[in-house]
């Protein structure tokens, strides 16, 4: 199985259908829904909604959940009522959550409708934080005992069956608030008669407490350094809402980090593979724009030395250079900053050594590289001063490169705008303007 399976996508999308449906069931019987999920993702639409047609309801909610959202829609969208209504009596609150957003109102109160009262405070709590905070993402499986309870009670509740990802049990006092976690090793083999308390963490802040307003993905970062399966979330009054756990912080970072990667190019992470050809146009269409003006701009700065670039054609040859050698250089420093910015290790107080760090980099690479592309240019051309100008401009625009993308992506994080989203762009246009200025006024000025 482990060697049929080594790469499923490749391994299922390119075989025939009758075997894709044999090795597509082994992944249902071993439960591999995360990539069931990826295949089905990977799939033309048409051959997409005939495997989903195939697989057994009792599995369909499993795999919608860890699916992007819009090839997420599709299946659903293509699902018949009845059909929705069996997936609806599956559901608990936080798999709603999860797949609320691919869901028509109608739907979602539909849904709603089938589930117990239980379940819908659950759905109508997480509803109360936006889908960016902690508290929208809360897992309410734990386990939870009152803060007098004994090892005894412990042992008894440990007999039933245990989540996935659980290692401690959570201690509340009558009110619901959170008071302390225990670890179940702690639990297991100590005197029957020994209150809980005895065993736990000392101070309730010791395990990490996750507030239902914390970022999302702050969280997430927290429980994956923390050591733990979950942690505790809880609300302004300290009131026990539920978990995070190890699964769902893991989910959350991977989102960010694939929305960080798409934002660069100016795309959503949930965009559909094989999504209708209008609708990925549509999508991509604005930072086509938004790069148009850029350019144009860039353009309208080459205007201004129309009659230099008469003169001399050889400066309209060597252009892309420039501009190409500056854009390099601050996109690699744009990437790092980025970076830095998501794990927080950019702060007021590491800037200055890192603008300066950056510009020492940037520098350094600009002596070298103007010197070897000046040489070049002065055999190629049998001019030794298209040479001079080519270095002074290319030294220039990498250390202008590797300002911006200090710079750009700190700014841009202050007026709360996404710099993977946007950076890249704002560095091109800075990078063509200034290469392009610098080096066509020297050649003015020189040549």
């Amino acid at each position: 199985m482990a060697d049929e399976l080594s790469n499923p996508v490749e391994d299922v999308v390119d075989v025939l259908s009758q075997e894709q449906e044999i090795l597509i069931g082994k992944m249902l019987v071993h439960q591999e829904f995360d990539d069931v999920a990826l295949i089905l993702e990977s799939l033309p639409l048409d051959r997409r909604l005939e495997r989903w047609a195939k697989i057994p309801t009792a599995s369909r909610l499993n795999i919608l959940v860890v699916m992007r959202g819009d090839p997420r829609e599709t299946l659903l969208d293509a699902m018949s009522l009845d059909e929705l209504d069996a997936l609806f009596q599956e559901m608990d609150a936080e798999d709603l959550v999860e797949l609320a957003d691919s869901l028509p109102n109608r739907l979602v109160d539909r849904a709603l409708q089938a589930m117990d009262s239980k379940q819908r405070q659950y759905y109508e709590g997480a509803q109360k934080y936006a889908d960016g905070l902690a508290g929208h993402w809360v897992d309410h499986n734990q386990l939870t005992l009152p803060q007098n309870a004994k090892v005894r009670d412990g042992l008894r509740l440990l007999r039933r069956e245990i989540p996935d990802h659980v290692d401690a049990v959570f201690l509340i006092n009558r009110a619901g608030h959170f008071a302390r976690a225990v670890h179940i090793g702690d639990i297991i083999g100590a005197p029957d008669h020994l209150p809980l308390t005895d065993l736990s963490e000392p101070d309730p802040h010791a395990f990490l407490l996750i507030a239902a307003t914390d970022e999302a993905v702050d969280a997430a970062f927290r429980v994956q350094k923390s050591g733990y399966s979950a942690l505790p979330v809880v609300d302004a009054q300290g009131l026990l809402l539920g978990r995070m756990d190890i699964r769902t912080a893991s989910e959350i970072v991977n989102e960010y980090y694939e929305g960080q990667i798409m934002a660069g190019a100016g795309m959503d992470e949930d965009e559909d593979l094989f999504s209708p050809v209008v609708t990925s146009a549509k999508n991509r269409a604005f930072w086509l724009g938004i790069n148009l003006l850029t350019a144009f701009a860039a353009s309208w700065f080459i205007g201004l030395f129309t009659i230099t670039l008469q003169e001399i054609v050889a400066l309209a040859v060597l252009m892309p250079i420039v501009a190409s050698m500056g854009g390099i250089a601050g996109s690699q420093t744009l990437t790092l900053i980025i970076r830095g910015l998501a794990l927080g290790q950019v702060t007021k107080a590491n800037r200055r050594d890192l603008l300066k760090k950056e510009l020492s980099v940037g520098g350094l690479n600009g002596i070298i590289w103007a010197i070897t592309v000046g040489i070049i240019v002065s055999f190629w051309f049998t001019n030794p001063m298209i040479g001079v100008v080519i270095a002074l401009a290319i030294l220039v625009n990498i250390c202008a490169g590797a300002l911006s993308g200090v710079v750009i992506p700190i700014v841009l994080t202050k007026l709360k705008l996404d710099p993977a989203l946007s950076g890249s762009v704002v560095l091109t246009t800075v990078t063509d303007i200034v290469g392009f200025v610098v080096f066509l006024g020297l050649g003015s000025l020189i040549l």
